[in-house]
Formats: C-alpha cells, sequence, structure tokens
C-alpha cells in the first residue's frame, strides 16, 4: 500500500506573531522611592544605634558624663567672661574725669564752663559740684563740723565730673587734653587704671575661654572616637560581609554617626544639668560676698540662646569623633 506523505503543517498565526525571548530588563527607581528609602534607613538606623546605647548603660553614662565635663569647664568660663562684659556697662566711675576750675570762680563762670563741655563732642554727661558743695562732701568724709567764720576762704575749687562717651584709653586721653584747653579749666585728673585693667581682664579671658574650648572639643573627639572605635571592631565581621554584598561607606558610616550624635546630645544634656546645679549652689555665698561690699550680684545662666548652642556644639562634636573613627578603620576592615 502506497502511504501519502502529509504536507508539513503551516506555523499558526499565534505562532507566527510570538516575539522571541528578550534578556533581563534594568528597573529604573524614581527619586522619590530613593528618598524614602533614604529616610527609612535612617530612622532604622538611629533607633538600632540608641538601643545598641540602652544596652550598656553604665559605659554609656560614664562616657557622656566624661563629654559633660568637657564642657562644663570652657561654659563657666564663658558665663563668667559674659559677668565681665555686663560689670564693664557699671564700671562707669573709672572712666571718669575730674576737671578742676580755677579758684575763686564764680558760679554763672562755672556754668558756662559746664555748657561748652556738654558741647564738645565724646562727652555723654556733665555733673557741676561748686565749691560749697565740695566744702560739705569733704566734711562729712572727714567727720568734721567747720562754721564759715573758722574759715575764712574756701580752699576748694569747683570741679566738673565729665563721664566721656568712648572707653577706649587713647579716646579718653584725646578728650582729656581738649577739655584741658577750655578756658577757666585749672587741670584734669582721670584714673584709666581701671579701663586699663578690665581691658585686660577681657582680653585674657577670652583667649582662656578660646584655648579650653578648643582643647575639651578636641578631648570630646577623642572621646567619642575612641567609644566608636571599640564599636566598630566589635562589629568588624558584619561590616566585612555588607561590603562583600555592596555597601557602600556612606551606609557602613550611617549607624556609628548615630552613635556618635546620641553620645553628644547625652553629654550635652548633662553639661546643661551641672552647669545649673553649680549655679545655684554657688549662688547664696557670691550673692552674700556681694552684698558684703554693698553690691548686688548674681551668676549669669546660659539662657535659651547658650543652651542651644552648647547642645548643638556637643552633637556636633559627637558626629565629628564618630566621623574620624570609621573614616580612619574603614580602609583596614573592608575586604580587599
Amino acid at each position: 500500500m502506497n502511504q501519502r506523505t502529509r504536507p508539513p503543517r503551516r506555523p499558526t498565526r499565534a505562532a507566527a506573531v510570538q516575539p522571541a525571548s528578550r534578556g533581563a530588563r534594568t528597573q529604573q527607581v524614581s527619586w522619590e522611592n530613593r528618598y524614602h528609602a533614604w529616610r527609612r534607613h535612617h530612622r532604622q538606623v538611629s533607633s538600632e544605634s540608641f538601643q545598641r546605647i540602652r544596652k550598656h548603660p553604665i559605659a554609656s553614662a560614664l562616657t557622656m558624663l566624661a563629654i559633660a565635663v568637657s564642657f562644663v569647664l570652657p561654659a563657666m568660663l564663658w558665663l563668667a567672661m559674659s559677668s565681665v562684659n555686663a560689670l564693664d556697662g557699671r564700671l562707669d566711675d573709672g572712666s571718669q574725669m575730674t576737671l578742676y576750675i580755677k579758684p575763686g570762680t564764680d558760679n554763672s563762670v562755672v556754668e558756662r564752663t559746664a555748657e561748652q563741655v556738654r558741647q564738645t563732642s565724646g562727652v555723654a554727661k556733665v555733673s557741676v559740684i561748686t565749691a560749697d558743695e565740695g566744702l560739705k562732701e569733704f566734711q562729712q568724709t572727714l567727720g568734721l563740723s567747720l562754721s564759715s567764720g573758722q574759715l575764712r576762704d574756701n580752699p576748694l575749687p569747683a570741679a566738673l565730673i565729665v563721664s566721656p562717651q568712648q572707653r577706649d584709653t587713647a579716646d579718653v586721653q584725646a578728650l582729656a587734653d581738649k577739655l584741658k584747653a577750655l578756658p577757666g579749666v585749672d587741670e584734669v585728673r582721670m584714673d584709666l587704671a581701671w579701663l586699663q585693667r578690665l581691658k585686660a581682664i577681657k582680653g585674657l579671658g577670652n583667649r582662656l575661654v578660646l584655648a579650653l574650648g578648643v582643647l575639651f572639643g578636641f578631648g570630646v573627639i577623642l572621646i567619642v572616637g575612641n567609644t566608636v572605635r571599640l564599636s566598630v571592631e566589635s562589629r568588624r565581621h558584619e561590616i566585612e560581609v555588607i561590603t562583600l554584598l555592596g555597601a557602600t561607606q556612606g551606609f557602613v558610616r550611617r549607624p556609628f554617626l548615630y552613635t556618635g550624635a546620641w553620645y553628644g546630645a547625652g553629654g550635652g544634656v548633662l553639661a546643661l544639668l551641672l552647669l545649673t546645679l553649680g549655679r545655684g549652689w554657688l549662688s547664696a555665698p557670691i550673692r552674700a560676698l556681694a552684698e558684703s561690699y554693698g553690691s548686688q550680684y548674681t551668676l549669669p545662666g546660659p539662657g535659651f540662646s547658650g543652651s542651644l548652642l552648647l547642645f548643638t556644639c556637643s552633637i556636633l562634636l559627637g558626629l565629628l569623633g564618630a566621623w574620624v573613627a570609621v573614616s580612619h578603620h574603614w580602609a583596614r576592615i573592608r575586604p580587599r
């Protein structure tokens, strides 16, 4: 029997239009998704870093206390310098000058001379002390009681107490030379020792604040850096594994930066607490000492702006210490 050979089948239409298989596709991630992932990772890392610190409360508290002590000493000196600046505004007597009028000058002439002094540039205030007022003050000071018949003539001259606007020593000296040339002025006396002493104290204090701030700030960086370094060494194998999986340096550094920030924040809070306790402890004896001299003085506090500045600097130094520690050990830890 003859077997018929069937003709080959034609491909169906569905098979004809079936596209050929393609390779792997690259998927683009939007910036919004990247931002949400970045923010989610920051929130997660911040919480985990805080929990790691809580697992070792004593060691963490000692580290924060060391940071707080490093901040308290410069902060106390800074508050002391603030007191000196406030005291600078009260020491007006130190920059005053006394203009002695020629003896025997009539009171009307003294008033005209005082008016000329008031019109001179650089003069803030002028007070007139007549010869009779000067004699009465002299008697009260010495506890004497002299009648007008016991003295033929008043030996004391009239005087003008001048308060200059400028506090600089050279400007005050120039004003004194100008006033000495006025008619009727016999002598000008002033005591610039207060200005010179106060200026020297302020200059020394500002340099001490700057030097101690830099020194103790460097100490905070060393404290946080050493603590973070130990944490990096304890997680060395974890860092090597995630680096092999493609983690970047920023990804690896982020948990330790948050650790440094938490240490800095805790140290700043403890520093503010120590400042408050120290101010309360020293306020009573300092107030008693000031009252014994007939004055009123209270220790200034850091205030809101000073507290915010101290807290911010503490966090920034903690971040800097952690960043230095991780960057220093990154080259040794990452696999090659």
